[in-house]
């Protein structure tokens, strides 16, 4: 399997999820230390990320789907993460230089963002405008798979790093998820504020809906 992609992101309610896509035709000269991107510490990872960046018989592709992708009605998070794999697998393997005359598919697998794992892997293949690939998937295959490994760290950097620039304009928004406190207090301080949602917030989310309306009911409270 040359290439392995996997998300990151899927489940906060403030931010972009990320996908990303890792090719390398001999994955055996991966570094030593890759693991799902869950087991390492965030400067295991970033080591790790800027590794895989330097390597110049690595090419990596990564696709970000917005806020407002994900709150569009007329899809679901499963069929956006369909897009993100398949965006970021185009976006590492269109342009590889092949023999003229090799016309064997290009393997590689996802880690599977679906209960039915090879749905998911026909449904990515079919998303691909690229046709000289074969997309398998499998749950957990961050942590079965070197190269599927490599592509969660990409992918948690790029959402860490995406996490960070919020941070450092709307000021602590913790992790984004609706289990983080920190995420919970920023919403309430933000909305109570602004009287809206930040700009980056999953407005469909319910712990963002809940939120909007806890900061509407205490306004009308006021008067």
């Amino acid at each position: 399997m040359p290439f392995g992609v996997d998300e990151a992101g899927k489940g906060p309610a403030l931010g972009s999820m990320f996908a990303a896509a890792v090719y390398l035709e001999t994955p055996d000269d991966l570094p030593d230390g890759i693991r799902d991107s869950k087991r390492l510490t965030p400067e295991r990872r970033e080591e790790l990320a800027a590794i895989l960046r330097d390597d110049d018989r690595i090419t990596i592709g990564v696709a970000e789907i917005t806020p407002p992708r994900i709150d569009d009605p007329q899809t679901d998070m499963n069929s956006l993460a369909v897009t993100a794999h398949a965006e970021a697998i185009e976006d590492a393997v269109a342009d590889l230089e092949r023999a003229e005359d090799s016309s064997d598919p290009i393997p590689g697998l996802c880690d599977a963002c679906d209960t039915d794992a090879e749905r998911f892997a026909r449904r990515v293949s079919d998303a691909c405008s690229l046709e000289t690939l074969s997309v398998d998937a499998r749950h957990e295959a961050d942590d079965d798979s070197p190269l599927v490994g490599a592509a969660s760290i990409i992918a948690k950097v790029e959402r860490d790093a995406h996490v960070a620039a919020l941070a450092d304009e709307y000021g602590p928004i913790g992790s984004g998820y609706p289990s983080d406190s920190t995420t919970r207090e920023f919403l309430a301080s933000y909305t109570d504020a602004h009287g809206e949602l930040p700009p980056f917030a999953r407005e469909s989310w319910s712990t963002c809906e809940d939120a909007l309306a806890e900061a509407e009911q205490m306004g009308l409270e006021q008067f």
